[in-house]
């Protein structure tokens, strides 16, 4: 007997959290994190899941539980049984009416794996926190109920899912104890599923048909779905790969929060790494000035680093003294991002008041802040069809794609590309309001574009492609002296002889 118990884990981690609580703490720190959402249509069951986790992983204290069952007899829509949605569903306004509002954030953990699980509300009066719950998740589990099918919410909910660049999707059919757990069922709401994903560009995404309710394939295998042989929810979130070492990979990128100026003898800049990695050594380009300079310090509170990677925040120190500032990057030098001011973008509009053409918001992305006024929008997409209609502006919940231009340039990347610098949020100048979050596709001809070549072998390329020679135009003088209207005016000349031109 005595072997058994010291083989199991449970008895195990109790062992090493008597025998030393810093090698406990320390084996917790280091697992990995998964930060996922549940989403889908009204009523599908999203808070009734995530109360099922928290209680099948043992995160609920005794007296959270006493008052849980309390609520559920008082508030409860489980018939006096236990009411796992109260355990997130918090608000007032969500216990009278049954239904998710805010976005309830919660935190817990297996032998395996940290998870922080973002319970997203179902209606579309709501699609804009639904939004905000997933721009930092690696994973979206799409519920449905087994006995509505696909719904107007769970296309939104896929699409914008899809959109804000999470790859990792769990179809969730819930419910299924009341369809009597029939694989047809199943299999039907699958298949559709399954085509409008391709549509959408959803190459794969996991099916598991569940009962938060009931527990059924939460975190152990159903006795009443035989003909199921996948994962339980639990053991998928658990296995699922989330590729931690793509953004290291990527090309050093980090925004400056804060400069670090504590006396005399010191300066740094303050940041957390959005991608790629930096050592002591390294040259690096500041952006959007372009002044370059090489890393002496990696400064941490823990020390000086020899390397520091993305999602780390650490203070940089500069051989020389150049200028740098918050809102400005931190990159590579041979290999950095564009600067520009005129970009086309994707906009999901969540303000009830409706976008206004030409009119100036503040555009936050990364640490930058800056003013842009936003046009006319190309087309909205139409959720259901994915059709591209035509509108004069943005209504609440309405995704579409518009040019937007800011008042000076911006370091930035493809959201595709870099969530950090392509992804923003408008901001209303007077009520201070977030309107609408967005990502940026890429720089437009016209705007102002820089960009650092380490030789002119790029420069000649580019021009080749343009079928002309390459000339710098270079106008000094006093100031006052009219060098920015003769510049702008032989812009216009050479513009007329089809010469392609950028104004620094």
């Amino acid at each position: 007997m005595s072997d058994v118990i010291t083989q199991d884990p449970v008895y195990q981690t109790d062992a090493l959290i008597a025998q030393d609580i810093d090698a406990y703490l320390d084996v917790h720190q280091h697992k990995t994190m998964l930060r996922f959402i549940t989403c889908g249509s009204v009523d599908d069951g999203k808070s009734t899941l995530i109360g099922r986790l928290l209680y099948d992983s043992k995160m609920i204290f005794e007296d959270q539980l006493e008052a849980l069952q309390a609520d559920s007899k008082r508030v409860g829509t489980q018939g006096g049984e236990i009411d796992f949605a109260l355990l997130v569903d918090g608000l007032a306004a969500e216990r009278e009416q049954g239904i998710t509002i805010d976005v309830a954030y919660r935190f817990f953990a297996t032998e395996k794996r940290k998870f922080i699980v973002a319970d997203t509300p179902g209606h579309e009066q709501y699609t804009r926190n639904m939004v905000t719950g997933a721009s930092t998740a690696d994973l979206a589990v799409i519920l449905i109920d087994a006995r509505k099918g696909i719904l107007t919410q769970t296309r939104r909910h896929s699409y914008l899912a899809h959109l804000i660049g999470i790859r990792n999707i769990v179809l969730a059919v819930n419910k299924m104890d009341l369809v009597g757990y029939d694989q047809a069922v199943f299999d039907k709401i699958v298949a559709d599923y399954a085509a409008f994903a391709q549509s959408i560009g959803i190459s794969a995404f996991t099916p598991i048909p569940i009962s938060g309710f009931k527990g059924d394939n939460i975190t152990a295998r159903s006795d009443k779905t035989p003909w199921y042989q996948g994962p339980t929810l639990m053991a998928h979130l658990e296995s699922v790969e989330v590729d931690a070492t793509t953004a290291a990979a990527k090309p050093f990128r980090m925004p400056v929060q804060w400069v670090n100026r504590p006396n005399l003898d010191f300066r740094g800049f303050a940041g957390l790494i959005a991608s790629g990695s930096v050592k002591p050594g390294d040259a690096v380009r500041v952006l959007p000035s372009g002044k370059t300079s090489t890393i002496s310090r990696i400064v941490t509170l823990d020390g000086d680093l020899d390397e520091a990677i993305a999602g780390q925040s650490v203070t940089l120190c500069f051989a020389d003294e150049i200028d740098c500032s918050r809102g400005d990057v931190i990159a590579v030098a041979d290999n950095p991002p564009e600067v520009s001011s005129q970009f086309e973008a994707t906009i999901v509009w969540m303000d009830d008041e409706a976008m206004l053409p030409g009119r100036p918001y503040w555009l936050k992305i990364g640490t930058q802040t800056v003013s842009a006024t936003v046009q006319a929008p190309k087309y909205v997409v139409n959720v259901n069809t994915m059709e591209h209609l035509a509108a004069k502006t943005l209504d609440l919940n309405a995704i579409g794609v518009a040019e937007l231009a800011t008042d000076k340039p911006i370091s930035f990347e493809p959201y595709a590309d870099n969530r950090t610098l392509g992804g923003f949020i408008l901001i209303d100048k007077i009520s201070n309001r977030t309107v609408a979050a967005g990502m940026l596709h890429f720089s437009l001809r016209r705007a102002q574009n820089v960009h650092w070549q380490a030789t002119d072998i790029g420069r000649e390329a580019h021009a080749a492609l343009k079928n002309q020679v390459p000339r710098i135009l270079w106008f000094t003088g006093l100031s006052g002296s009219g060098k920015s209207t003769i510049a702008n005016e032989v812009e216009k000349r050479l513009a007329l002889m089809n010469r392609h031109t950028f104004l620094l």
